[in-house]
């Protein structure tokens, strides 16, 4: 499993609501808290298509 550049993380947003993001090391997700979204991290490159997100659940 291959991470994304650090670089990379510090200057990614959320494309729905351009905040940051939190990197899920063990979901392999860019999370957005405001915008409930994860959007996945396939062999170290983030997929930043909302069609792409999963919807984060009530508890997470």
């Amino acid at each position: 499993m291959s991470e994304p550049d650090p670089k990379l993380l510090e200057v990614l947003v959320c494309p729905q609501t351009r905040t940051p993001l939190r990197y899920d090391r063990e979901r392999q997700e860019l999370v957005s808290e405001r915008a409930r979204l994860a959007y996945p991290v396939r062999d170290g490159v983030p997929i930043m298509l909302i069609d792409e997100a999963r919807e984060l659940g009530v508890d997470e």
